[in-house]
């Protein structure tokens, strides 16, 4: 399969990211990194989560956040909700797109949402006919679709199972997700080309990686070889799940854009801008952060010299 043209990068940095931390970050700090990211081209920002702050305090702001940022006509505002009632507070705050959750690991289910895998995609089809009475756009992602820090490997019949709950359903964009980055290049192609094979044309499929383990970018690299388009990737590379353990940062945006772009594939997204803004974050949360474009910079390209 010849490799995409152009690919749409998903902004994750500001809810998955910030949540794994284990400080709060000020409101006003959230806002200006969202309004930075706003500014870059980005066209989807994942800028909070509606979630009960007793177990994710990080997003206990997250109305005044929707609140106040300042929205951009061509970016899409997503936020993610576990259940019903944050898809009530998601429609009330304007959000864009709402992204629901879900596991291919029972066991890593009952720790991030306490109840098993298909008690979950229940709960997903009562959000689903919630959120089609009011047209919310919906998306879903299913952690731990390379395997599950407590009960080990994933198989691709699982993944696919869930996957076709979910299409059954009507989920119309489903991302698989990496959640401790467990997965390695071949396992990629081999797991989302079944998907994309069997689901490819009644759903848009996402990937969601981190770099737990250095293999973030291989993994993007083995997405593109099967045609996946769409790619969460966390600003400065922050992130993790603090419900999974040893879950390092996800797949870092700048160096995904900058990889992409030396590619030949375009993603819309301004690199100097990107760059500037995973600084600002550098500095909002007083560490260093992993990604390494932000520290090298971009690549420049001199001019050729005119044969003689």
């Amino acid at each position: 399969m010849p490799m995409p043209t152009q690919v749409t990068i998903r902004e994750v940095g500001l809810r998955d990211g910030i949540q794994s931390l284990g400080a709060f970050i000020p409101t006003d700090q959230k806002i200006a990194l969202v309004d930075a990211l706003s500014r870059t081209g980005m066209k989807r920002i994942e800028a909070t989560s509606f979630v009960h702050p007793k177990y994710v305090p990080q997003m206990a702001d997250a109305e005044e956040v929707m609140q106040r940022i300042q929205r951009r006509d061509s970016v899409s505002y997503e936020v993610l909700i576990p259940n019903v009632r944050g898809l009530e507070r998601a429609v009330s705050a304007r959000a864009d797109l709402v992204y629901v959750v879900t596991a291919a690991s029972d066991a890593f289910n009952e720790r991030n949402l306490r109840m098993s895998v298909d008690e979950s995609l229940e709960v997903t089809r009562d959000i689903k006919q919630q959120a089609d009475r009011v047209n919310m756009p919906l998306a879903i992602g299913i952690s731990t679709s390379f395997g599950c820090p407590y009960s080990g490997d994933v198989s691709v019949e699982q993944v696919l199972r869930v996957v076709g709950r979910l299409v059954e359903i009507g989920y119309p964009e489903i991302t698989l997700a990496d959640t401790t980055g467990m997965a390695n290049p071949i396992q990629v192609e081999r797991t989302v080309g079944a998907v994309l094979d069997r689901f490819g044309s009644q759903a848009t499929i996402g990937l969601h990686f981190h770099n737990t383990r250095g293999m973030g970018l291989a993994n993007v690299m083995a997405g593109l070889r099967v045609g996946v388009t769409v790619y969460d990737a966390s600003l400065g590379g922050i992130g993790g799940c603090p419900f999974a353990p040893r879950a390092t940062g996800n797949i870092c945006t700048e160096d995904t854009v900058l990889m992409l772009h030396e590619m030949g594939i375009q993603t819309g997204v301004d690199l100097v801008r990107l760059i500037d803004a995973a600084r600002m974050a550098e500095e909002v949360l007083g560490q260093t952060l992993p990604g390494q474009v932000m520290k090298a910079g971009p690549i420049e390209h001199q001019p050729t010299a005119a044969a003689a």
